[in-house]
């Protein structure tokens, strides 16, 4: 498996997936056709399959027109009503197959109701497509859920997937992200690293479980120096008062 970014918009990311095995590719958020297409050309393989993470239209909004330039693609997404093109609507934990690939999805409530996280697997590597759900070093706005859906979203549902697996998250948002949970952890060692080698990094995609435990303040919400932050111990309502400094950030 093969996975290779593309930027869109002004800062946003669609994916291109590239099951090597069996020879065809999928599109993760293809919000800008005329910047992903020209990548799935590239590969020489043929395009099966939309994976869409949420409604909003700058994740969705390029599905019709990438039906229209490829009739008969199998789109997966987690809202159908909100969803353009969705054939196949997903619930938590439904298990698919992509060629070679192992893929569950994985219903991710908090930024929107229709946010779903993709874990991919092969038979060497593992990857999560997380959307606004999470992000390098943060989390998406609560537009649609509570503290608490994002806290079981990312605490309960994306911490308990295996730390190797790396994180492709829906925005390059990771220096802004870092500046702020530096605000909230100063002496986290692992956070000033990683913030210092993502500084001159254009693509910071991906990251791993692994790292978004050590340093994304979110998911760190039972550390000391996070709840004194947030004036609060009981981790949902860290999460919400951490929440909302960024927002105001």
């Amino acid at each position: 498996m093969k996975v290779i970014p593309v930027p869109c918009l002004s800062d946003n990311y669609a994916y291109v997936l590239v099951d090597e095995e069996a020879g065809h590719v999928s599109v993760v958020d293809p919000v800008e056709p005329s910047k992903v297409i020209p990548v799935v050309e590239s590969t020489k393989l043929e395009l099966k399959t939309i994976l869409t993470t949420h409604h909003h239209a700058d994740h969705a909004g390029g599905n019709s027109n990438m039906l229209k330039a490829f009739p008969g693609l199998t789109v997966y997404g987690g809202d159908s009503a909100r969803i353009p093109g969705v054939t196949n609507e997903l619930s938590d934990g439904d298990e698919f197959k992509l060629g070679s690939l192992s893929v569950r999805a994985i219903q991710t409530y908090g930024h929107t109701t229709s946010s779903i996280c993709y874990y991919i697997q092969d038979s060497s590597d593992k990857v999560v497509f997380s959307g606004d759900t999470l992000f390098v070093g943060g989390c998406g706005r609560l537009f649609e859920g509570s503290a608490q859906d994002m806290h079981t979203s990312l605490n309960k549902k994306l911490a308990a997937l295996p730390k190797e697996t790396k994180v492709y998250a829906g925005h390059e948002y990771t220096r802004a992200n870092l500046r702020f949970a530096l605000t909230v952890e100063p002496n986290n060692e692992a956070l000033k690293d990683k913030a210092q080698r993502c500084g001159g990094q254009q693509c910071t995609m991906p990251s791993t479980i692994a790292e978004e435990l050590a340093t994304n303040p979110f998911m760190r919400v039972d550390k000391p120096d996070i709840q004194k932050a947030a004036g609060a111990t009981d981790p949902v309502e860290v999460l919400a008062a951490v929440r909302r400094m960024k927002d105001n950030f």
